[in-house]
């Protein structure tokens, strides 16, 4: 088998279509039907079964189609390693993030990498999870970091590094009193300040509280914002309290400016996946984040600088 005619019998499975796979590939039909008839030849089986409608694959032509697609797949990848081995990594590296990677993670690591790879420009496009995975599928970004997995067609997220959510309030005699001890009549009598729908922050805050017998609708609710630096402002000049990401939270409570809470609850660590499109390859800069994000989060944890656990992630 030659790696042409996989090239052909892939386009041909995928766009059951002989006259659109030679379009695809600038061949001419007659071309794309020996190559097919070749290696039909050569394995001794018939692939497809052809029709006036559309091309359909056999079973013996499913079982090619899954090896075919792992083949191209690992010459694509070689090909791209080798690239990235035998030259500078350079480039514009564009990353869509949702709010507190985009925020507090990408600020943190970005210095370092630069020092590292200076001749890569990192472009950060900030959005909801939705929004994130919508862009890495349009192709408007070649990765992208969410703090909610998202089931999205051709895109794939892995989980790469772990973080301890945390309840802040003013740093008010009030909330000094309870001794680092937060309680469930303190979250229900306080004023709350929230993210929109659709955040990953707010939807891991709700399911923490359900679990905790407070229903997010019996809330006193003072204000919804669209970032959480508008909430850490808000909890800061006494506006309420919320629930946010430790690491976001880090600075504000180091200067004494807000208290954090801890709470004994599962529900508050939460994972941040890194997602990207299945059958693209990755340029050499996309490669080189994708092997220093796992290597900066088991030299320096993000927990202890949010206050809580890290447990890095692959």
């Amino acid at each position: 088998m030659q790696l042409k005619q996989l090239e052909v019998f892939v386009q041909v499975a995928r766009l059951k279509s002989f006259s659109k796979a030679a379009e695809a590939l600038y061949l001419t039909q007659p071309t794309i039907s020996a190559h097919i008839s070749a290696l039909e030849n050569e394995l001794g089986t018939k692939l497809v079964v052809r029709s006036t409608k559309e091309i359909q694959l056999t079973a013996t032509g499913s079982v090619l189609y899954s090896y075919a697609n792992q083949i191209l797949g690992l010459c694509e990848r070689a090909e791209q390693d080798v690239k990235t081995a035998s030259s500078d990594i350079q480039g514009t590296l564009s990353i869509a993030a949702s709010t507190v990677p985009s925020q507090y993670l990408l600020p943190r690591i970005l210095p370092s990498l630069r020092q590292r790879y200076p001749k890569v420009f990192f472009q950060i496009y900030q959005g909801d999870s939705s929004q994130v995975a919508q862009r890495i599928f349009e192709n408007g970004a070649e990765l992208g970091i969410i703090g909610s997995p998202i089931q999205k067609a051709g895109c794939v997220c892995t989980p790469f590094f772990s973080e301890r959510m945390v309840i802040v309030t003013p740093n008010t005699p009030e909330y000094r009193e309870l001794d680092g001890q937060m309680t469930g009549q303190m979250l229900r009598s306080s004023f709350f300040l929230a993210r929109e729908p659709g955040s990953g922050t707010r939807k891991r805050s709700e399911e923490f509280l359900r679990s905790i017998g407070v229903d997010p609708r019996d809330l006193s609710l003072a204000a919804q914002f669209q970032s959480t630096e508008s909430i850490l402002q808000g909890v800061k000049n006494g506006l309420g309290i919320a629930i946010v990401s430790g690491l976001a939270a880090s600075d504000y409570v180091q200067m004494g400016a807000i208290l954090s809470f801890d709470f004994d609850s599962p529900l508050l660590t939460r994972q941040f996946y890194l997602i990207h499109h299945r059958n693209r390859p990755h340029s050499p800069a996309a490669a080189m984040l994708l092997q220093e994000l796992p290597r900066f989060f088991r030299d320096e944890p993000t927990g202890e600088a949010a206050g809580g656990e890290e447990k890095p992630e692959p």
